[in-house]
């Protein structure tokens, strides 16, 4: 990342991400509420409530929408985190193409890493209108870039990514059925980019999963049972956003 080189670009994404940011818990209070389940379904698959979000089993009642968005000073953090993601990438890609749908991404996964982390829900009626976005901006970025490969490989990756989580969710217990969806957002986003990009980002947020379960399970934020993957499926599409293309270039530097 060259900050001096991109440094205009990156003081705009720092204020589009602030400012986006800042209404994020708006976002989260308009949601409707969860609907819990009374029983357990008898064939174990995950089901969504009418809020659109996914299911497993009959758990604890969930923390409302609305304290998670009138908790004290939450505008600023969701503020802080989107203008931080927001600026990286800014340094990153520079003024091009890609920021057109990057950027509206950071606040919407702030959004989401936020109510997964604290519901272990990811509601459909933010990740469904996110697809249509996503889609829409991608082929904007196509046409405006002349590069019907970087709009082929983003559908590519949509396939790719949405069956292996597909899959996981299927035979892996506590695995919701709203990281499948997220999935295909991010392999889009991801595989526009390129394929380092796509694989980097994908494979981080399983290690960063992985490694981010301990602290979760030792302050009982989550349980055996459950997990929210979502914060970390983003926090790996970051990373491959920020260092893919040179992870993958080492990598192919050191087969060669």
């Amino acid at each position: 990342m060259d900050w001096a080189a991109h440094l205009d670009t990156v003081i705009v994404c720092v204020v589009l991400g602030a400012i986006t940011g800042w209404f994020v818990p708006r976002v989260v209070a308009r949601l409707p509420e969860p609907v819990p389940f009374a029983e357990e379904e008898t064939d174990g698959e995950a089901h969504d409530d009418a809020g659109g979000e996914t299911r497993a089993e009959p758990e604890e009642p969930k923390p409302l929408y609305a304290d998670l968005a009138a908790a004290p000073h939450m505008a600023t953090w969701t503020a802080g985190w989107s203008a931080l993601v927001a600026g990286l990438i800014g340094a990153r890609i520079g003024w091009d193409w890609p920021l057109l749908y990057l950027v509206p991404l950071v606040p919407i996964g702030v959004a989401l890493a936020w109510v997964d982390l604290r519901t272990r829900l990811l509601p459909k009626l933010i990740v469904g209108p996110t697809y249509l976005l996503t889609a829409v901006l991608l082929l904007v970025c196509a046409l405006a870039q002349g590069d019907a490969d970087a709009l082929i490989r983003a559908g590519i990756g949509w396939l790719v990514a949405g069956f292996v989580y597909w899959f996981l969710w299927r035979f892996t217990p506590g695995m919701g059925y709203g990281d499948v969806r997220l999935s295909g957002i991010l392999g889009m986003a991801l595989a526009y980019l390129g394929w380092a990009e796509f694989a980097v980002g994908t494979y981080a947020g399983f290690v960063i999963g992985v490694v981010g379960w301990i602290p979760l399970r030792v302050l009982r934020i989550t349980s055996d049972r459950t997990f929210p993957f979502g914060p970390f499926m983003l926090v790996g599409a970051v990373v491959g956003v920020l260092w893919g293309a040179d992870i993958g270039g080492y990598l192919a530097d050191r087969q060669g």
